[in-house]
């Protein structure tokens, strides 16, 4: 008999709002892993001893979120392709070389956008210059994006992302102008909201946009998981455009950081079916 279980969780600030521990538990249990995913409180000022105790316990690995995913890079060893670029962490694996830093909130997008439009040479504009805007904009450019379109509030940053992209990767990376409604060029196939403009309990905001302008060929996504059927998806589908919502992204990242913890894929099905029934009331 053997009673000491593999352990990984997560660090953040206002964890209790935080339903990935749901899809992790449901994901070990219908795998038959015994592993188990700790949901932690922590503050800015405590992530170093969080992660020196994550060390100390054996823990195999973490997810930070909000808002330690820049600042634990200075307290891990290394970072993958995709945590170095962006320079975020949002997935953290145990190796014996150390702490390895990753982000999987592109690839996570990417996989559930991959259900629905072909990124291969894809015309894409990116809502947002964030943390998830840096993760989504360099992950479709690696899945073959030729142009990734930046569209953010701060200009400034908009256009240090959009250089990102153009420098550190093989698509085109340009701006677009933020305008009161947003204008999308013709050419966009995808359409991404990487902010958290209709996230619950704010569910009622919604970023402008010029549903004219859009493709009736686009596809048009939203990062936000509560609600799933957001305003901004609302008006899409009203525009006559397929869309994808965020619970699909935070399916397929999770789903991503237990493959590089415990080598296995696991099934997102139960994953989708263990998130939406605890957002069930969202």
């Amino acid at each position: 008999m053997r009673f000491l279980s593999s352990v990984v969780g997560s660090f953040s600030r206002g964890a209790a709002a935080n339903p990935t521990v749901s899809m992790m538990e449901a994901c070990f249990a219908h795998e038959g892993l015994d592993w188990r995913y700790v949901n932690c409180e922590v503050d800015e000022e405590q992530l170093g001893a969080a992660v020196a105790g994550a060390h100390a316990m054996g823990w195999r690995g973490f997810n930070c979120s909000t808002p330690h995913k820049q600042t634990v890079i200075q307290l891990i060893d290394d970072l993958g392709a995709s945590a170095r670029i962006g320079r975020a962490v949002n997935c953290v694996v145990r190796t014996d070389a150390g702490w390895v830093g990753h982000n999987t909130d592109g690839v996570g997008f990417v996989r559930s956008a991959q259900e629905l439009v072909d990124l291969d040479g894809v015309d894409s504009l990116v809502i947002g210059s964030g943390g998830a805007a840096h993760a989504i904009a360099i992950e479709v450019a690696g899945a073959g994006a030729h142009v990734v379109r930046i569209a953010g509030r701060n200009g400034s940053t908009a256009a240090s992302l959009a250089r990102l992209v153009d420098t550190e990767t093989s698509a085109d990376g340009s701006v677009v102008e933020w305008t009161r409604p947003l204008v999308v060029p013709p050419t966009v196939r995808l359409v991404v909201n990487a902010t958290s403009v209709g996230m619950s309990p704010h569910h009622e905001e919604l970023i402008e946009v010029d549903w004219d302008s859009v493709s009736s060929l686009a596809v048009v996504a939203d990062v936000v998981p509560m609600p799933a059927n957001t305003q901004f998806l609302r008006a899409a589908r009203a525009a006559g455009t397929a869309t994808i919502d965020g619970r699909g992204m935070l399916v397929n990242q999770a789903a991503e950081n237990i493959f590089l913890w415990t080598g296995t894929w696991p099934d997102t099905s139960v994953m989708r079916a263990a998130l939406d029934d605890a957002l069930a009331d969202d």
